[in-house]
């Protein structure tokens, strides 16, 4: 017996997610006007340069975030009868892939630069018809940068955490570390001022670790969740305490002699089979029921649970198994 075919937030869950989405719209906002401001002061900086790619690619999260909640909540249909859950999870995979890709490129041409020992230069600029250095303007573009995105980061962080969305979760904590980024990119400035050649493009390699980081870190977890781990806490590798839950619910009605289940994390909702071994088969389908009703009122995130009758959890890891090798 499945416990649901359809799934809608909670109101409060709804309220979060549509305030997730106007902050995501914001970010947008705020990091095109980011993007617009260092591109016009970057120069001929290395870490100037590193710094506007990594607000570039800062659109891709809360970009993927909007696109994958336009099909999440969507009903099952014919052709995908497990529903659209797995989109919040591809958008993941693809702001992954995105980031890690682009910090190893960065890297590298940060490396190659310090190999060949490049002396980038900071010209002068009139501004209300006085000199004045341009590193100060690019002084001035990083710690404007570096505002919004922290200010938005702390307030998604809440969000992520209560919608159980690890994609806003890696979005939030990626915009809340940017302080790194312009701290970095302002020592390489300022390093190029005092005559130290080699400060630029070694803030752009410290940027750029710092882009590949993320990236890989985020691409490893999405690689988890498709590959069905067992559900994990928002922004930690420690299990779930939901499955305990669930099998301690279980376990605790009077007609079941053990139980036990699997669960997996489908976007930001858990699916997966319970085996139960019941005592006898008396109202056994009534009894199977009244389960899926618990169950449900244990977690809104717990959606399209299979409750399994089986003659022992024995048995049932053998299905388990002979199930996986025949896939």
């Amino acid at each position: 017996m499945r416990e649901r075919d359809t799934h809608e937030l909670p109101d409060e869950r709804e309220r979060d997610r549509r305030r997730a989405i106007r902050l995501e719209w914001a970010t947008i906002a705020a990091m095109l006007s980011v993007i617009t401001l260092l591109y016009f002061t970057m120069g001929s900086s290395q870490a100037m340069k590193t710094a506007w790619v990594e607000d570039i690619l800062s659109l891709v999260p809360p970009l993927a975030f909007l696109i994958a909640s336009r099909y999440s909540g969507r009903a099952p249909t014919d052709r995908f009868p497990y529903g659209f859950h797995r989109t919040i999870a591809i958008a993941f995979l693809c702001a992954s892939v995105a980031l890690a890709g682009f910090g190893a490129l960065l890297l590298y041409d940060a490396v190659l630069k310090l190999i060949m020992r490049e002396h980038p230069s900071i010209g002068t600029v009139v501004v209300f018809g006085q000199q004045v250095w341009l590193g100060w303007l690019m002084i001035a573009a990083l710690a404007y940068s570096v505002v919004p995105p922290i200010v938005l980061g702390r307030m998604k962080l809440p969000l992520a955490e209560r919608l159980h969305d690890k994609a806003l979760h890696a979005d939030a904590a990626m915009n809340r570390a940017d302080w790194l980024t312009g701290l970095a990119a302002a020592v390489g400035i300022v390093g190029i001022g005092v005559g130290w050649w080699w400060a630029d493009s070694a803030a752009a390699a410290l940027i750029s670790l710092d882009i590949l980081r993320d990236g890989w870190k985020n691409l490893s977890q999405s690689v988890r969740d498709l590959m069905d781990e067992r559900p994990t806490r928002v922004g930690s590798r420690e299990p779930d305490p939901v499955t305990e839950r669930v099998r301690a619910a279980l376990r605790a009605m009077d007609w079941v002699a053990d139980a036990d289940l699997r669960l997996r994390e489908e976007g930001h909702v858990l699916t997966g089979e319970a085996f139960v071994v019941p005592r006898g088969d008396e109202r056994l389908t009534e009894r199977l029921a009244h389960a899926a009703r618990e169950i449900h009122a244990l977690d809104w995130r717990l959606y399209d649970v299979s409750i399994v009758p089986v003659r022992s959890l024995a048995s049932a890891h053998a299905e388990e198994e002979r199930g996986t090798a025949a896939r």
